[in-house]
């Protein structure tokens, strides 16, 4: 599998700062959040609430360092050997010859999401998106990061290819699960977004988790209103 280095993405959009909201873009004229959001969604909306709208600032966890550290390794590694090329020539190109790239940059204006896909393997009959986690646990919050992924390259490209969205053990080339993106998981993924969506114009609240575990080890126990001591 040829290995490409993605430098050029081609359309350029209109992007603005939001004005209150921390990590939120304007791209044409809507709200764009990372993808990488919707894993934290899943572990506690509040916990969004604290680092992006209030704005608390907390120290990486060694869990969140080491899993960086690792990432920029593979990809200092990935970049000795690939070839650099455009995003639209690489897509075509795969039609023909199947190829892999690392960071790949999606972006859906319309859906207001966008992010950086760990590894995508391009095949002439199908494209595969994998998302590197640590542990080998398929949470509903990984699988969502990943299939927002697969979403947002499905709007990029317009491309008919079957998409394939995968979680791969950090490290190792071991996917651990691996789904077809199918209309169905595709209109699931679209309402988690658009909840997303309301929870920055303030039509919807943001929940809290009742897992007081997901509490003891959170970064932002101490600011948090809900978090209750045992």
């Amino acid at each position: 599998m040829e290995q490409k280095n993605i430098t050029e993405y081609g359309k350029e959009y209109e992007i603005k700062e939001h004005p209150s909201i921390k990590g939120i873009q304007i791209i044409e004229g809507k709200n764009n959040f990372p993808i990488s959001w919707l894993n934290q969604q899943g572990y506690c909306e509040y916990q969004i609430y604290l680092q992006y709208m209030k704005g608390i600032e907390t120290q990486p966890t060694a869990a969140m360092t080491h899993g960086s550290e690792i990432h920029q390794q593979l990809e200092d590694i990935f970049k000795q050997d690939a070839t650099p090329t455009t995003f639209e020539d690489a897509v075509e190109a795969s039609k023909e010859n199947a190829s892999m790239s690392r960071e790949c940059f999606v972006v859906a204006p319309e859906l207001g999401i966008r992010g950086y896909i760990d590894e995508i393997w391009m095949k002439p009959d199908e494209i595969v998106i994998i998302d590197d986690k640590p542990g080998r646990t398929p949470y509903q919050s990984t699988m969502n990061q990943v299939r927002a992924y697969c979403l947002a390259f499905k709007e990029m490209t317009n491309d008919t290819r079957k998409i394939k969205a995968a979680l791969r053990e950090r490290g190792t080339n071991n996917l651990f699960w691996i789904e077809v993106f199918t209309p169905e998981v595709e209109r699931e993924i679209i309402f988690t977004i658009n909840r997303m969506h309301g929870l920055f114009d303030g039509t919807k609240p943001f929940v809290p988790t009742k897992n007081a575990n997901k509490c003891r080890s959170c970064r932002y126990k101490r600011y948090c209103e809900h978090y209750k001591k045992d």
